[in-house]
């Protein structure tokens, strides 16, 4: 019955859909009610499925994107800095997307830190356009469900330069340098730096104070900030300006800034104005076959890989969510966001994610930012300039978000 519902929807998309998985673990949705489909353009189709549960009926807004077609690609959208939030709707029409749907956690609030601002920057590493926008926090500054054991922040879902999409982690390699010797980069762009590292800020980051990036701990997100901090402006391969304390304010073309906690902090104390330095860095891809690199990447929770939910994860909390699953070989991706209305808000958890997506003919799939940030918009009218959003968010309306998942058509 599954696969028949799903093959009905898909048709009305032109995109084929294989038959389901079967049995996952954790309670698996048993039946999918195709209610509506609808055509988005050329490789791209919508539908509404929905998923009876135990807790009541969770309404799944779903886009089948096929990689197949030439004229068919993702990548990120992203407000142009990654300390900077918008709504998933004017991120996709200010990119051309014809679709998309919300993407990475974030740090949204900062309760614990009075006075510290929050950074609306996203959890894990970030990719666009092949150029690598910001590396993953440490594991115990991330916000989002505990992580399966296994995992990390460094998890992203992505394309690679063949056009395939898939799952991947991603590592920062990197070194700041001068004629007396170096340390390693422990962050590029993020809101929380490892306890004794270095970390360089770009133009990317955006102008949000970067004081939030030497708060917490590597196992504790809401321990006070770090005592001892410096920062160091690098243009042109020398120190052009020293402070005592991370600042704020947009970074200019072609300038780095350095800051430092606790050991890291004193290790730029040894610079001065004038000082040559060079600061080098690269996300890496681990554990890829040689060679393989990322177009497009946005951090995410991983629930699918090989066929198979992760063990470890939540069975029991369900909510509003966001996925994004990959199926055919990375040849067609599957992008999801639940309903948030008050007739299907008790949602899903995370072992039925995982089980929807198998279900839906991934081998692979992450989890992504739900609640208020669950949203999936797309043009569905003929000849439309806009996308508009198709599920309702829990909140009554699009919360902004850091960055998501868009969908292109090329003529």
């Amino acid at each position: 019955m599954l696969a028949v519902l799903l093959g009905t929807a898909a048709a009305g998309a032109g995109l084929a859909v294989p038959p389901a998985a079967g049995a996952t673990t954790g309670r698996a949705p048993a039946v999918l009610v195709a209610s509506e489909t609808r055509g988005v353009a050329a490789g791209v189709g919508y539908r509404v499925l929905d998923v009876p549960s135990s807790r009541g009926t969770a309404r799944v807004h779903l886009l089948a994107v096929d990689l197949r077609d030439r004229r068919v690609s993702v990548g990120l959208l992203y407000p142009g800095a990654v300390a900077a939030r918008a709504p998933l709707s004017a991120l996709a029409d200010g990119a051309g997307a014809v679709a998309g749907v919300n993407g990475d956690f974030f740090n949204l609030s900062e309760a614990q830190h009075p006075g510290v601002p929050a950074t609306g920057a996203p959890v894990g590493p970030a990719v666009a356009d092949g150029r690598a926008l910001k590396a993953a926090v440490p594991r115990g500054q991330r916000f989002g469900p505990a992580l399966p054991p296994g995992t990390s922040t460094r998890m992203v879902l992505g394309v690679d330069g063949d056009g395939r999409a898939r799952l991947g982690e991603l590592a920062l390699h990197g070194e700041v340098r001068t004629p007396d010797g170096g340390v390693p980069l422990g962050g590029l762009n993020q809101y929380a730096l490892p306890v004794g590292s270095v970390g360089v800020f770009t133009r990317d980051w955006g102008t949000v104070s970067r004081l939030r990036a030497t708060c917490g701990t590597d196992t504790n997100r809401g321990a006070p900030c770090s005592a001892e901090t410096y920062e160091v402006r690098v243009r042109g391969g020398r120190v052009v300006g020293v402070a005592d304390a991370p600042g704020a304010g947009a970074i200019a073309p072609g300038t780095q800034v350095l800051v430092g906690r606790e050991a890291g902090a004193r290790w730029l104390r040894g610079l001065a104005v004038g000082d040559r330095v060079r600061v080098a860095h690269r996300l890496v891809a681990v554990g890829a076959e040689p060679g393989v690199s990322f177009r497009f990447a946005v951090g995410g929770y991983p629930v699918l890989r090989d066929g198979r939910p992760l063990a470890g994860m939540d069975a029991v909390t369900s909510a509003v969510r966001s996925a994004a699953g990959i199926a055919d070989g990375g040849r067609r991706l599957l992008l999801l966001a639940l309903d948030g209305g008050p007739k299907f808000r008790t949602g899903l958890t995370v072992v039925e994610v995982a089980s929807l997506l198998r279900e839906l003919g991934a081998s692979d799939g992450v989890n992504l930012d739900g609640g208020g940030s669950s949203t999936l918009v797309a043009r569905t009218d003929d000849g439309a300039a806009a996308v508009r959003v198709l599920n309702r968010p829990s909140g009554g309306a699009e919360r902004p978000v850091p960055n998501g998942i868009g969908v292109f058509v090329r003529p």
